[in-house]
């Protein structure tokens, strides 16, 4: 069966406003459109780069009104009637391309965004916050593990918020892409509402064990006491600790983490690569690889041992890296996208797939499919202007998977709909 992938259409009778913050090309919008939610402000500012492409994409496809395409410290405040914070934040510095010495949390140069998500959440208080992160944030930084997602949850905490997390993988939901990121819903406190165990929540009851349901516990529950100030916390929290002690599934309320890892309830109807490729007929001949170049993909993608020697100190040491699939199996789901997916030059994170006429990258509408997008959806900038194929992967190395958006949404506007 051919892939055909949902159109965007804004919703006739919103529940609720969202303000879309780290906006990309529009993916928290498109899934919270479908679950029946209108964004009325957005923000997407790229830093150190002239051209606006996320910006310029987002306008192109949404329009003008309601969008900033400034840096987020000089964002005054959100609308007034906003009942649904989102944002993919910038992970660069929790991100897995880095080695753990280079991974600065929240010192780094993007991380410090925390504060200013923080900032107009102190001001507009939304009944609801939903971001999204690489599974790393939970780990940062590397000589404290989990003192950034701690001090996260302390500081949104004081602002008068319960939250969720848990690490989800979209593959186990269904998804034709095994994409790892973790989800941080939190609700606003609101006097009297009766909330039940942490057991119940992170199992049962709370909105991300609703979208997005659990099998099992597997590991048993464990409390993180966060009662200490936020900067205390920062210089103090599992200092010469070892590994982080949140694990994938947490809540946290009134000065304490209660986390355990859990595993999902696998859909029982699962796309795979090979559900969203294009005909060989439409792809164009600069993403078919010439028999002389396979070698090049092979050896990349395959195991080998490096010697190579320390610029510092100058001691040798072997830099290994294990065997990838070659070609990608179309009858699993994908791989991770990645920024640098574009391009034509071999590489051992590039996808590349077998078909009946050859080996050949992904396409820019296929890395697209894989995230949930429409067809073409960054095919073209504000001034109607076509954006490279390169820019276009980069934006889906970015993005999010939306059906995962739509389904938690949904849950969100369920309560919304309760509490009003």
């Amino acid at each position: 069966m051919a892939y055909k992938s949902k159109n965007y259409k804004e919703p006739t009778n919103p529940v609720g406003n969202v303000a879309e913050l780290f906006a990309g090309v529009g993916g928290f919008r498109i899934g919270l459109a479908r679950a029946g939610w209108k964004t009325v402000f957005s923000n997407q500012w790229e830093p150190a780069t002239k051209v606006q492409h996320a910006s310029d994409v987002y306008v192109a496809r949404f329009g003008e009104e309601g969008h900033s395409n400034e840096d987020i410290a000089k964002v005054e405040s959100l609308p007034k009637n906003i009942d649904l914070l989102v944002g993919g934040f910038p992970c660069q510095d929790y991100s897995v391309a880095k080695t753990l010495n280079s991974s600065k949390g929240l010192k780094g140069k993007k991380g410090v965004l925390w504060w200013e998500i923080l900032r107009l959440v102190h001001q507009q208080k939304p009944k609801f916050i939903f971001l999204e992160n690489v599974d790393r944030l939970l780990k940062s930084p590397s000589n404290q593990r989990g003192r950034d997602f701690a001090v996260m949850l302390k500081t949104l905490g004081d602002e008068g918020y319960t939250i969720e997390w848990r690490v989800v993988n979209a593959a186990e939901y269904g998804f034709p892409q095994r994409r790892i990121r973790v989800f941080i819903v939190a609700t606003k406190n609101k006097a009297g509402k009766k909330r039940g165990t942490p057991e119940s929540i992170l199992s049962k009851s709370g909105i991300l064990a609703r979208a997005l349901p659990v099998e099992k516990i597997v590991e048993y529950l464990t409390e993180i006491e966060l009662s200490d100030e936020a900067d205390r916390i920062s210089s103090h929290f599992n200092k010469g600790g070892g590994k982080s002690p949140f694990m994938n599934s947490g809540y946290y309320e009134n000065g304490i983490a209660f986390t355990y890892k859990s595993t999902a309830k696998l859909s029982s109807s699962s796309m795979v690569l090979g559900d969203v490729l294009q005909p060989d007929s439409q792809i164009p001949d600069e993403y078919w690889v010439e028999d002389k170049r396979l070698k090049e993909w092979k050896y990349l993608k395959g195991a080998k041992s490096i010697e190579r020697t320390h610029k510092g100190s100058g001691t040798t040491y072997n830099y290994a890296e294990g065997k990838m699939a070659f070609p990608d199996l179309l009858t699993n789901p994908s791989r991770t996208i990645l920024t640098g997916e574009g391009g034509t030059t071999p590489s051992r994170f590039k996808h590349i797939i077998q078909t009946k006429n050859g080996f050949r990258r992904l396409t820019p509408v296929e890395l697209e499919r894989l995230n949930g997008f429409p067809d073409d959806w960054s095919k073209y900038d504000s001034n109607g202007k076509q954006v490279s194929d390169a820019k276009r992967a980069f934006f889906m190395g970015n993005a999010l998977v939306i059906g995962l958006i739509e389904i938690v949404g949904k849950v969100i506007s369920f309560d919304l709909k309760i509490e009003d």
